[in-house]
């Protein structure tokens, strides 16, 4: 059968992009060529259409690709999910009057119309499940992740081109060179907001919202709804595909992040809805996730609001494929564990704290995991802030443990992180063996009057820049920061070059004390530099943000702190 297109009338524009995006999805291997027929209809029926009758014609489709340009994925989606919307295919309660230009479909609405399409184009669970099987039975964990990377990205989940928007950029600090992103596709979360969400009381009464949260594995397929709808606004998940997986003898299962924040970043996460737990069992399941993917890193938030991740309700992990600027952290202080002779362990040279152990035994390494996390949690240290619980018992010391195997690290990051060397301070990889990296990030979530969102937190004076949740990524020297911030720089960067009175205007009221500093150290700032001195000026305040959520800080008092701590190991 011959390339199917569209004929005339009142829907011809919609056949022509349901052609066009069956032409892509069997380019892509989403749909076989003797599906075409079908793959057409269930477009149609996707978006509510119930024509026009294919037809053999050129199109301006074909015109277009005749002249070199290539299909546009994004826009194509749109087309067809704003006539979706048009015809009452949103899942979010919200019946739009087409003859009023102020009730125009919302970004969600057209979303969720989106993810009906190309979830109707895409194999079922078990078939991309069973793919995966075959081709980590080769051997080569990587054809398994690359053949489910790319069907995501194909089926639009992973959103390229929404990523492909985010600002990057790396800035030479005396950490190193961290690696600074402004994530334009998520709004900025309050930690208040997060540790509210992870209790269950905080929700209204009534029945639990089914599926009970982002993570859960019943999100796959799922139609999604809006604000209006009972149980509350929940994103739509049609093209979403899971891998299940077998960790620490429990159901997981890994999916890859929508707005990936590096390669390759998935989510694996448990098939119970069951609160964030770093434990014993914790570091299994991690060490259980490298041997199955050996070429991926994999890490846990902490357990507790503040230190965690932005979802604590439901047990999850992150990994992919990237070198972060941890990773090439040089150990400053290498220690013994007298009950774990078989164990390296040293103090790694980094803002935060953390103690990296190496080791080939998986059951040795994991013991002395699980021994450094309970010691912390139970360290008191009163001469510099540590203190492990209140007195009703309230839990404050934390870990975010960051597994890879040994030989994990690639030449190079697709980010452009410097390729590693040997020793150390190279990942530590000096051996050849393929042993196990297990890096333990000591974190305290107490609070005080003088810094109620968090004493090892970001502080209020950086706020500006960051007030988030210093999760598992940015602990590891990624900076994931708010999109208002691409806008809000340039105007800091406009006034500082005219002179204005930057706390005169909302945008830049915020940045005015930060940016007299900035204009104080770079007292000849001119148009052609400043871009560039924005950066490395947002890269040191990033510095300071994981210094000031390091529990033992680069001072004297600070240091010997920590030696009290690691001699008790």
């Amino acid at each position: 059968m011959g390339r199917v297109t569209c004929g005339e009338g009142p829907d011809a524009a919609v056949g022509r992009d349901a052609s066009d995006l069956v032409d892509y999805a069997i380019g892509c291997g989403l749909v076989d060529e003797l599906d075409r027929r079908w793959a057409y209809n269930v477009v149609l029926a996707a978006v509510g259409a119930t024509g026009p009758a294919p037809r053999s014609a050129p199109t301006v489709a074909d015109a277009r690709r005749g002249a070199g340009e290539p299909f546009d994925l994004q826009r194509t989606l749109g087309r067809l999910a704003a006539f979706a919307v048009g015809r009452g295919r949103g899942a979010t309660g919200h019946d739009p009057d087409p003859g009023d230009p102020a009730d125009a479909p919302a970004p969600d609405e057209l979303d969720a119309a989106a993810c009906a399409v190309m979830g109707a184009l895409m194999p079922r669970p078990s078939q991309v499940a069973a793919r995966f099987r075959e081709l980590l039975a080769t051997g080569d964990a990587r054809r398994a992740t690359d053949y489910f990377y790319r069907l995501c990205c194909d089926a639009n989940y992973v959103r390229r081109a929404a990523i492909a928007r985010d600002v990057r950029w790396v800035t030479p600090t005396r950490w190193g060179d961290l690696q600074i992103t402004i994530n334009l596709s998520k709004p900025e979360k309050d930690p208040r907001a997060i540790a509210r969400a992870a209790a269950p009381a905080a929700r209204a009464g009534g029945a639990a919202p089914y599926p009970a949260c982002a993570l859960c594995r019943e999100n796959e397929g799922y139609a999604g709804r809006g604000p209006l709808v009972e149980g509350g606004a929940h994103p739509a998940r049609q093209n979403l595909r899971v891998v299940p997986l077998e960790l620490g003898g429990q159901g997981w299962g890994m999916q890859y992040s929508p707005y990936a924040y590096f390669p390759e970043h998935c989510i694996v996460m448990s098939d119970r809805h069951e609160p964030m737990r770093v434990d014993r069992d914790c570091l299994v399941r991690l060490l259980d996730f490298v041997d199955l993917l050996p070429h991926y890193f994999v890490g846990s938030n902490a357990g507790l609001p503040i230190v965690g991740g932005s979802i604590l309700s439901h047990e999850h992990f992150q990994g992919g494929r990237h070198t972060f600027p941890m990773d090439l952290a040089p150990v400053d202080r290498a220690f013994a564990m007298p009950g774990f002779p078989g164990v390296r362990a040293g103090v790694l040279r980094w803002p935060l704290t953390v103690i990296r152990l190496r080791g080939d035994d998986r059951e040795e390494l994991v013991s002395a995991g699980a021994h450094v996390m309970e010691a912390w949690a139970e360290w008191d240290d009163p001469s510099v802030g540590i203190v492990s619980h209140d007195p009703d018992g309230t839990p404050h010391n934390a870990v975010t443990p960051i597994v890879r195997r040994t030989n994990s690290l690639p030449g190079a990051s697709p980010a452009g992180v410097p390729a590693p060397g040997r020793g150390e301070g190279a990942g530590q990889r000096d051996d050849g063996r393929d042993g196990y990296v297990l890096s333990l990030a000591l974190r305290s979530n107490l609070t005080s009057a003088r810094h109620p969102l968090g004493v090892f937190h970001p502080h209020e004076e950086l706020h500006h820049i960051k007030r988030e949740n210093i999760g598992l990524i940015e602990v590891m020297g990624l900076a994931i920061l708010p999109g208002r911030l691409r806008r809000e720089l340039t105007a800091v960067a406009d006034g500082l070059l005219a002179g204005t009175d930057l706390s005169a205007d909302p945008l830049t009221a915020p940045h005015a004390a930060w940016a007299a500093q900035v204009a104080a150290r770079h007292p000849d700032l001119s148009r052609d530099d400043a871009r560039a001195v924005m950066r490395d000026e947002v890269g040191q305040v990033f510095a300071r943000v994981l210094e000031q959520a390091g529990v033992f800080k680069w001072d004297e008092p600070g240091r010997a702190a920590l030696g009290r701590f690691v001699d008790s190991l």
